[in-house]
């Protein structure tokens, strides 16, 4: 489907695999040209997964937090350089606003600071 419909990134919520490697991508994308980050969880939910093809989106940060993933990188037909974020947000008023407050801080204090402080705890 991805190769019929000329898919360029794609995202997915709750992946129900336990481990995704490269293979696998490979495979989800029918290419082996492909760019991939994901995020396991803890329980079934709320594992997160990025998949894209490196020709037309190239990686230049991330940041993997608790409930998103932050992709920063050249969109390289328009030479763009964008952001984009995949959150699952949890049901919990009190773990949402966390999640919302942790994205936020993003934006303000800049993404490489952000990423050493989420990546240390």
């Amino acid at each position: 489907m991805v190769r019929k419909e000329k898919i360029d990134l794609l995202y997915m919520q709750e992946t129900k695999k336990e481990n995704i490697d490269v293979s696998l991508c490979q495979a989800l994308w029918g290419d082996k040209e492909v760019g991939w980050e994901w995020q396991p969880a803890a329980s079934t939910t709320g594992r997160l997964l990025y998949i894209w093809s490196e020709e037309v989106f190239k990686l230049q940060n991330k940041v993997i937090g608790s409930g998103f993933i932050l992709l920063v990188g050249q969109w390289l037909k328009e030479a763009q350089q964008v952001h984009i974020v995949n959150i699952y947000s949890p049901c919990d008023v009190q773990s949402k606003r966390n999640l919302w407050e942790t994205i936020k801080q993003l934006k303000f204090w800049g993404i490489s600071t952000m990423s050493e402080t989420i990546q240390k705890g």
